[in-house]
Formats: C-alpha cells, sequence, structure tokens
C-alpha cells in the first residue's frame, strides 16, 4: 500500500496576526482529506518557538476563546539540518533533563501564517534553505506582495491602474512630519493610512478630516514604521482568487467576488473579515458588465504574474462608477478561515474547500527544491 504523502501544517507565528493563522489552521485541518494525506500540526509561539500542537488542542484552546495565543508546547520541533533530509527533528525533555529527540518524514509543508515572519518571505527562505516543498509563493513573491509600497510599483510596472498614494519611512516621520502631512493633504480626504507590512486590516484607519491624521498615524505605526496612504476611491471592491496553473498551463481564476460591508463597518475591517460573518455578504459571480469581470480576471493573473506568484493569490480591485477598475493589492496567503472570501469564491466557481486544498498541496510536491 502506498503511504499516503505527510503535510507539516504551520500555523501561529509571531505577527500580529497570530490568532488569525489558528482559526485558518482550525478550518484546514477540518477539511483536509485524511485518506490522501497524513498530517503534522505544527504550532509556532508568538515568541517564537515551534513545536508540535495536535489538533484537538488547537480546537480546544480556540473553543475557549476564538482570538487566542498558542502556549509553547512540550514537543519543539526544528527543521533538517541538512539539505536532502526531509524529517522535522522532534525533541522532548526527558527523565534527569536528557533530551529525547526523533524525527518524522515530511514531504510537503503548508504554512498558514499570515503577516510578517510568515507571509512576508522570511519563512519561505528558511524552507528553500532546508530544500523543504511548500505551498504557496516564493521568497521574492512573497515580500513584495507583503510590502504594499513595492507592490504598487511592480504593479505599475506591470501596467496595472493603481490609485494615488504616498510613502512615509520612519525616518521621513521623525524628520519632517509637517511635509509629510502635506504630501498626505495633496491626495485629498479622505484617506486610508496603512502599515505597509501589516495584514488582515491591523493599523488601518479611515481619515476624513487632516485632524485625524497624527491618530491614524500613530496607530499604522504600531504595527510597522513604514506606512503607506491612499487616497479613498469611489467604487466597489471586487476580488479575484487565483491559483497557479498546472506544469506549464496558465494560471487559473475564479469569478470575481464583490464584497457588501453593512452599514456600521465603513470598510472591511477586522471584524467584518474574521469575526461576524453578518458584517460582510459575498457575491460570486459579482454582478458586473461581462467587460469588467474579464479585466478584473485578466488583472488579477497579470498581478500574480508580476510578483512571480506561485500557488495562490487573492487579488483585491475597485471597480468605479465609470467603469475603471483599479487594483488596490493581493494576498499572497489570503485568510482561509470558514467565511474567508478565498475559499469561498473557488467554492461559488465549482472547486470546493477539500478540492483546493488537495490541489494546492499537489502543486506545492510538483514544483522543484532550489531555483526555479
Amino acid at each position: 500500500m502506498t503511504p499516503r504523502p505527510c503535510v507539516a501544517v504551520l500555523f501561529g507565528g509571531r505577527s500580529s496576526e497570530h490568532s488569525i493563522s489558528l482559526i485558518t489552521a482550525r478550518g484546514v485541518l477540518r477539511a483536509i482529506d485524511r485518506e490522501k494525506w497524513d498530517v503534522v500540526t505544527v504550532g509556532i509561539a508568538t515568541s517564537g518557538e515551534w513545536f508540535l500542537c495536535p489538533q484537538e488542542e488547537l480546537e480546544a484552546l480556540l473553543e475557549a476563546n476564538p482570538i487566542a495565543e498558542l502556549p509553547v508546547g512540550e514537543d519543539l520541533v526544528s527543521l533538517p539540518l541538512k539539505v536532502g533530509e526531509s524529517e522535522l527533528i522532534v525533541r522532548q525533555d526527558g527523565p534527569c533533563g536528557q533530551t529525547v529527540a526523533r524525527d518524522r518524514h515530511i514531504d510537503v509543508v503548508l504554512p498558514l501564517l499570515h503577516g510578517p515572519f510568515g507571509e512576508d518571505g522570511t519563512l519561505q527562505g528558511l524552507l528553500e534553505l532546508a530544500d523543504l516543498r511548500y505551498v504557496g509563493c516564493g521568497v521574492t513573491a512573497s515580500a513584495v506582495g507583503m510590502d504594499k509600497h513595492f507592490m504598487k510599483l511592480a504593479f505599475e510596472a506591470a501596467g496595472l491602474e493603481v490609485g494615488p498614494y504616498t510613502v512615509v519611512t520612519d525616518r521621513q516621520w521623525a524628520v519632517d512630519p509637517h511635509g509629510v502631512r502635506e504630501r498626505i493633504a495633496a491626495l485629498g480626504f479622505p484617506v486610508f493610512v496603512k502599515p505597509a507590512r501589516a495584514g488582515s486590516s491591523f493599523g488601518i484607519t479611515k481619515v476624513e478630516r487632516a485632524e485625524e491624521l497624527d491618530a491614524a498615524i500613530a496607530a499604522a505605526r504600531e504595527h510597522d514604521r513604514k506606512l503607506v496612504v491612499e487616497a479613498g476611491i469611489v467604487g466597489r471592491e471586487i476580488e479575484c482568487a487565483v491559483l497557479q496553473g498546472r506544469g506549464t498551463g496558465a494560471a487559473r481564476t475564479s469569478m470575481p467576488g464583490e464584497i457588501e460591508i453593512v452599514d456600521e463597518h465603513a470598510f472591511y475591517d477586522f471584524e467584518a473579515k474574521y469575526v461576524s460573518q453578518a458584517s460582510a455578504r459575498l457575491s460570486c459571480p459579482a454582478d458586473l458588465p461581462q467587460e469588467a469581470i474579464e479585466t478584473i480576471r485578466r488583472g488579477a493573473v497579470t498581478a500574480f504574474e508580476a510578483l512571480d506568484g506561485e500557488g495562490l493569490c487573492r487579488a483585491d480591485f475597485f471597480y468605479t462608477p465609470d467603469g475603471r477598475v483599479v487594483i488596490n493589492e493581493i494576498n499572497t496567503m489570503p485568510g482561509f478561515t470558514p467565511i474567508s472570501m478565498y475559499p469561498r469564491m473557488w467554492a461559488a466557481s465549482g472547486l470546493d474547500y477539500a478540492e483546493l486544498i488537495d490541489e494546492l498541496l499537489g502543486l506545492a510536491l510538483e514544483r522543484p527544491v532550489g531555483l526555479r
């Protein structure tokens, strides 16, 4: 009997999106086909330790607190120490202070981490050094896809329309705050003040008046000292899910979906994304002219390829009243929670949750290690 490929599912991590990663992991672990895949569950604490975290422990933790933080487990885990090896090293303190070590073979890693130290190329670089196959974008695409500044530069170079914005570095804010305020005011209000390298809407503020700006900058700087400030765009929020093609095949796209936010949410914020399913409704396919649908799907593939994407991404656009399609951003590890838009758009396009996970793991197993 052929053994099932073994998947190491990673979740948690050091970023402010730690708890979102746990919710994503719970959804994936409930859906993954255990007849096809052997699964090892590895938690990463906010302090950086890697350890075995059984699914039942994760379930119990989230049952007690939906926005939880992983406690460090007893079975500590490290990656292979030599190229060509594919075993996780598991260590545990034994009697009399001895360390008991064992190996656990893995074929592919499924990183379900969001934000810095997980989605930004750092983890991907670590897995590349260990010659381990993994789901999702590589080092460069992950790093560029995490930084809203360099992401926009890549989009512009690929010919995609990007809304007006300005970048605020730590030094600029320290040396010339007046000049920074003038640059932002030139965009026109409202603006959105965002950490350049954070996700899940952490630290984002919609600013209606100049008097609100300093507080918004302070809130964003709690997550990142580099900020992107975007002019508000009047338009409908449209998303499109991208899935890498098999072999040399072209990237695939779902039908575009539209996020509809109830009145109390000024924009698609943290609660609407992860806490309250009633806060955000998805219409897929979005009610758009056929030409706009085709433009958005082409734009999603262009954005994916502009970053040299692999595996998956979710591309977010604005569709304006005059028919323009403006790209906002992409997410190289979109949420996989039960209410997340990426798997819901694929489900509405004919690929259900478990099939989507199978496809992503299959794509990761197909690709070679090393430079691609």
